[in-house]
């Protein structure tokens, strides 16, 4: 997996945590959901990318 994408899908899950974290405390709900659909997203990627990370070394274990 790309390292450029791993840091983008980390900087979106901590974009949205931040989101969130300013809407519950202004009490502002469609923030703190926006927050939390941002955060929800980037954890999803972050867990494609290790899937992904453990397939590939798989792949290499058996090819050895």
């Amino acid at each position: 997996m790309n390292m450029g994408k791993k840091i983008r899908h980390k900087a979106e899950t901590a974009e949205g945590a931040a989101k969130k974290a300013v809407g519950r405390a202004t009490g502002n709900a469609h923030l703190e959901a926006e927050g939390s659909k941002e955060q929800a997203k980037g954890n999803a990627k972050q867990m494609g990318d290790k899937v992904k990370d453990a397939g590939k070394k798989i792949k290499n274990a058996l090819k050895h």
